[in-house]
């Protein structure tokens, strides 16, 4: 029996820890814009993050992205036809875990059933949680075109963060431009 309580406990943990590495991506943009005109793009400062090495990570994982994609960087004084822009934050969010352990519950012998004790034990962590959103405007029309959303649990360990970084890049701009012409 015993191995049988230490494999569902296992399971249950692995469960319980899903949602801490879930990363949720989400897109918007103006329906009604059309990209195809749209070759160049400049930065301006959104909401940098903290760390100046993650504020580098960002920019080069959206540039990587846009490259891809067949957009060229420029100054903002060569009339970029859009504006990028990132804000970063960082929260953190108390997650509370209680893991039972021991007990067993069963049907011994002709006068009913018979149960035993055992423990639980409560963990509370304290998670940060990372946002990434970026910005994408029309400069000459003065008006926002994309916006992205990522949202994720961080690690402690810088490497773990740029993965992050640049999956949610990854993902935020699997379909940019929108394809208008689906409608």
């Amino acid at each position: 029996m015993k191995p049988r309580v230490i494999g569902l406990t296992l399971a249950l943990l692995l469960v319980i820890s899903l949602p801490a590495i879930a990363q949720k991506v989400t897109v918007d943009y103006d329906k009604a814009a059309s990209f195809t005109n749209f070759k160049t793009y400049a930065w301006k400062e959104g909401t940098p993050a903290k760390n100046p090495l993650m504020q580098t990570r960002i920019t080069e994982a959206i540039d990587k992205e846009l490259a891809a994609k067949g957009f060229k960087k420029v100054d903002a004084e060569q009339n970029p036809d859009l504006v990028v822009l990132y804000h970063a934050a960082v929260d953190v969010e108390t997650q509370i875990n209680t893991v039972n352990m021991g007990g067993y519950y069963g049907w011994y012998g002709p006068y009913g059933g018979v149960g035993g004790g055992g423990s639980s034990t409560t963990y509370v962590d304290k998670i940060p949680v990372g946002t990434l959103r970026v910005d994408i405007g029309d400069i000459k029309n003065k008006k926002l075109l994309w916006q992205g959303k990522a949202v994720s649990n961080l690690s402690d360990k810088p490497e773990k963060v740029e993965k992050t970084i640049n999956k949610s890049a990854e993902k935020m701009f699997k379909n940019f431009p929108p394809d208008l012409k689906k409608k």
